[in-house]
């Protein structure tokens, strides 16, 4: 198929962002939480790890572990067999307590809500730090940068960067702030169904014609 595509980084993205907006008009967070510290909680678990089997371990997580002090207070060796199946449990269990317990002594139980604050915690990273504040508190202070994110902004030729912060500052110059997470959370929602790492279905993708890598055949 004869591919063209806008050669302007900027007018690319608008035109991709546009067409997920059509494709995903519902796209939301896939993770399952109540509050704040369930959704860092979660995030943190999602690291190297489905969403669908964080959702799997996370109702009993936090049955036992409601909140910030219960997390804070909890026995290690619990907290790390709780969360075993999502993979380098230890240091999740760890980065888990760690952030918890700096949430209770430094912040009043509640979680921080700027980037400044939430880097401060063990295990919470940008991308982290991006969706609790966009999902818990509605506040864009950035792109989250995830391996789908990374992978079709590669693709799609939005960065030359493979470092998610270098990643981040690029897509934050071709993206309407207003549009910072939708279009993380749409781009993770392609990613998974169409555009996938080792295969992905250019004949069938519906932003094939913004996508310098599109295969033409």
């Amino acid at each position: 198929m004869a591919i063209t595509y806008p050669r302007s980084k900027k007018k690319r993205a608008i035109a991709v962002l546009e067409k997920l907006h059509e494709l995903y008009p519902d796209a939301t967070c896939s993770l399952d939480y109540e509050t704040p510290v369930q959704l860092m909680v979660a995030t943190i678990l999602s690291a190297q790890c489905t969403d669908e089997r964080v959702n799997k371990v996370t109702p009993a997580l936090f049955a036992r572990f409601p909140d910030a002090p219960a997390f804070a207070a909890a026995n290690i060796e619990e907290l790390e067999q709780l969360v075993r199946s999502t993979g380098f449990y230890r240091n999740k269990a760890k980065n888990i307590q760690g952030a918890c317990q700096r949430i209770m002594a430094e912040y009043g139980g509640e979680v921080p809500q700027t980037m400044e604050e939430l880097l401060t915690l063990s295990g919470v990273a940008r991308k982290t730090a991006n969706v609790v504040l966009a999902h818990a508190f509605g506040i864009l202070s950035g792109v989250t940068v995830d391996t789908h994110v990374k992978r079709l902004s590669h693709r799609l030729k939005l960065t030359k960067h493979d470092n998610p912060v270098k990643i981040e500052q690029d897509l934050m110059k071709l993206i309407p702030h207003l549009e910072w997470e939708n279009w993380s959370i749409r781009l993770i929602y392609h990613g998974r169904a169409v555009c996938n790492a080792r295969k992905p279905q250019c004949l069938d993708c519906a932003i094939a014609d913004f996508c310098p890598s599109a295969d033409k055949q």
